[in-house]
């Protein structure tokens, strides 16, 4: 018999709206406290089950509570997925059109670099040549502060790149529209933006997948075609 949604479950629930994106610890903790205001059975290796509970009854509203993985760091994190809305929809109800297509810009730019990242630059340079209407540089550099603090994207050493609340509610969006670049990890299977490509066979591996994979190797190969792996295998950003 399907467990039943408790008041446990909707405090978790209205915590992670509120939150927009819960680092896996964090979610661990709040689950935690949760089980325990309202004294519900807790197990601690149980979350995964906890939340499936939630999404049984999130279904009929076609929502999802979506487990993914930080690009940066490999941490399991949870966001809270409207499966209704297509493309970038849900972020129309909060950004102007000129600034939507800026972000537009701006995915392309990180999804067709080399690395998964775009230069503040690069971005910037973008601002007069919006079809909407254009953008003077300094409005730019605010809104590139704004999609930040919003969790649409990360930005390292004047570099952006897809936040990760950005990559598990755009995976399916991202896939069918770009198509010809997008592609999963091989290992863990979810979307790489940040990674590296094999240059014979073309799979592609996020830098924390290319860490533990190697780890144990002497000398790296493709997990798909076996051949070397010439990049740098830390994980580091390349």
């Amino acid at each position: 018999m399907a467990a039943q949604m408790t008041d446990a479950h909707r405090r978790f629930l209205q915590v992670l709206m509120s939150h927009g994106i819960m680092e896996g610890s964090v979610a661990r903790k709040l689950h935690r406290r949760c089980c325990e205001i309202h004294k519900v059975y807790y197990a601690h290796d149980k979350l995964d089950d906890f939340i499936s509970t939630i999404n049984r009854h999130l279904q009929p509203l076609f929502m999802q509570v979506r487990k993914g993985l930080s690009e940066s760091d490999g941490r399991a994190h949870y966001a809270l997925v409207n499966l209704a809305e297509t493309e970038i929809t849900k972020m129309a109800s909060d950004y102007a059109e000129n600034e939507l297509e800026l972000f537009r810009k701006t995915m392309d730019l990180i999804i067709f670099s080399e690395n998964g990242f775009a230069s503040s630059t690069d971005i910037l340079n973008l601002a007069d040549q919006l079809q909407t209407k254009k953008m003077k540089k300094k409005e730019a550099e605010q809104l590139l502060k704004v999609f930040v603090d919003d969790k649409w994207l990360s930005e390292r050493d004047g570099e952006y790149t897809l936040h990760t609340r950005c990559i598990i509610e755009m995976e399916q969006y991202i896939l069918s529209n770009y198509q010809d670049v997008a592609r999963k990890c091989n290992i863990c299977h979810s979307l790489a933006i940040q990674s590296q490509m094999c240059e014979s066979c073309g799979i592609r591996m996020h830098l924390p997948c290319v860490r533990k994979y190697f780890r144990a190797q002497t000398e790296p190969r493709c997990p798909q075609c076996n051949d070397f792996w010439p990049f740098d295998t830390s994980g580091t950003k390349q």
